[in-house]
């Protein structure tokens, strides 16, 4: 049973992906769940199609000492996040596990997120990982020691280690978010290269000059049309 103090009324938890935009970028985050702006492009189109292929609730399928299951849905009170896992594999263990029904022996939760295109150096996609761990840690009472990344480009798994580092960062991040979230107001833009392929480029203006209003700049851009 979970404790009575740590259950939030629904509306204080927010979406367990949004803790990816918000560690990739904190004014992409606030575009979309503070201004719910969004703008398809060509890669968020791919990303959704990707997602789409594997993304099937009734799919379950036995390989050995591994069930794998699609479309988990995730809650965790503690961090005060929801969503749904990609992929969630349960591995069979001698010593530690869960059970489950129809299913002989003792079995380790496994998550594994999808993302269309390659490995990243920042730690956004593994904070999503290490939180869907989490609430699956929460929900079944049994620690998830790893999982994996599938990149679409690559076709390669990154196993990520659930450790104690990224546990603590994941957690801070989420408080980081919620704290955003009462806040309503939005970043200030610092343009970076990944600003380019940014489906929300044209709504964020990341090259609008820090002391220049949106106004002015739309009004520069309309006399330079004109002339």
């Amino acid at each position: 049973m979970v404790a009575e103090s740590s259950v939030h009324d629904e509306e204080e938890y927010l979406w367990l992906s949004g803790l990816q935009h918000f560690a990739f970028c904190r004014r992409q985050w606030a575009l979309i769940y503070l201004e719910q702006a969004w703008q398809e492009n060509v890669l968020t189109f791919a990303g959704r199609e990707f997602h789409e292929r594997v993304d099937d609730p009734n799919y379950s399928e036995s390989r050995r000492d591994r069930v794998i299951t699609r479309r988990v849905p995730l809650v965790s009170p503690s961090l005060r996040l929801y969503g749904i896992a990609d992929t969630v594999e349960f591995h069979r263990r001698p010593d530690t596990g869960v059970r489950l029904p129809g299913r002989e022996g003792l079995w380790v939760p496994y998550p594994v997120e999808y993302k269309r295109g390659r490995p990243k150096s920042a730690d956004c996609d593994r904070v999503q990982l290490c939180a869907q761990a989490l609430c699956l840690e929460e929900m079944l009472g049994v620690e998830v020691p790893e999982g994996a990344l599938y990149y679409g480009r690559t076709r390669h798994r990154e196993v990520v280690a659930i450790d104690a580092s990224l546990r603590q960062y994941t957690r801070e991040l989420a408080a980081e978010m919620h704290a955003a979230f009462l806040r309503g107001s939005m970043p200030s833009a610092h343009y970076t290269k990944a600003c380019d392929s940014c489906s929300l480029v044209e709504q964020c203006l990341p090259r609008l000059p820090r002391h220049t209003s949106v106004a002015s700049y739309i009004d520069s851009m309309v006399v330079g049309i004109d002339q």
